[in-house]
């Protein structure tokens, strides 16, 4: 049961990201990555910090070696700042294709740092999780995909999808026993700080009261669902699955993109582009036969 409902945090993951990802797009030039940042993870620590305290009470043992939930921060930081940065010049979904390169660096990072290796059926998913990833980006046209070119955008995102990947081993390397929610709530902490120390020019050089009305919907949503959710989740099933498996679900992140996109007014996508949505579901039905099988394996 635990893995069943590692994998149900990372569907909701996945819807969660793809809907930052299309907001985000539409803010990205409207104020600095910095500064947005800085504000929404500050938000984000009030809201962890107030269901952490409704739940449950850190013990001390929460507070030991603090440096660990800075390494973390910095991570988090990083791949979010990126991203932003990476909107400015590059769409969503192509943005959301570069994410779909997080399950293969974590995979090499969970087998680097945890020795975690990765079974045939799961390079299977993997595999097929990609290729229903890129039809799906390149919305079923072929033409489209030999002629992929790294734009700026993508370039400057791929380094956070690398600290993203590094994250996932890492939450599971320094855990030490607290609960999700204890830990969530002190790399939310650690990344507010690390953008504030970041981006504290940014931040006094925004005019906060002039933003466009779309700035501030992405920070509600980055904050309340973007941010404190997907933290938690993420958490959460990084401490239950193998990182393969968790970024794995990144592969969802590009089919959700676009029914973000087409909710705030895009164009429907080809009928063709059902093809890529249905071998990312197979997927995740790979990976979950994985565990059901390891279930009910003896010993």
């Amino acid at each position: 049961m635990p893995p069943l409902r590692g994998h149900l945090a990372m569907l909701a993951f996945s819807v969660l990201v793809a809907g930052s990802f299309a907001l985000g797009a539409r803010a990205a030039n409207e104020i600095a990555p910095l500064a947005l940042n800085a504000v929404r993870f500050w938000l984000a620590s009030v809201v962890v910090g107030a269901a952490m305290m409704a739940t449950s009470r850190p013990g001390r043992e929460a507070a030991r070696a603090p440096w660990r939930y800075l390494v973390l921060g910095i991570l988090f930081a990083t791949y979010f700042v990126l991203m932003f940065e990476g909107l400015k010049t590059a769409p969503s979904v192509s943005i959301s294709a570069v994410f779909t390169l997080t399950p293969i660096l974590s995979a090499a990072f969970g087998w680097f740092l945890l020795r975690q290796r990765m079974t045939p059926r799961i390079a299977l998913a993997l595999a097929l999780g990609g290729a229903g990833a890129l039809w799906v980006i390149f919305r079923a046209d072929l033409d489209a995909l030999l002629r992929f070119e790294i734009g700026r955008g993508e370039a400057i995102f791929f380094w956070g999808c690398v600290a993203h990947a590094l994250y996932t081993p890492l939450v599971r390397m320094l855990n030490r026993g607290e609960r999700p929610i204890v830990f969530t709530f002190g790399v939310t902490v650690a990344t507010a700080i690390v953008l504030t120390l970041a981006g504290w020019r940014d931040i006094l050089a925004t005019p906060w009261a002039e933003l466009p009305g779309i700035v501030w919907v992405t920070l509600v949503y980055i904050t309340f669902f973007a941010s404190a959710s997907t933290v938690l989740l993420l958490q959460y099933a990084a401490l239950i699955l193998p990182s393969s498996k968790v970024m794995a679900y990144t592969y969802l992140t590009p089919s959700w993109v676009i029914v973000w996109e087409m909710a705030l007014g895009g164009a429907l996508p080809p009928p063709l582009v059902a093809l890529g949505v249905l071998l990312t579901a197979l997927a995740l039905i790979l990976l979950l036969r994985d565990e059901e099988a390891r279930a009910h394996a003896p010993g």
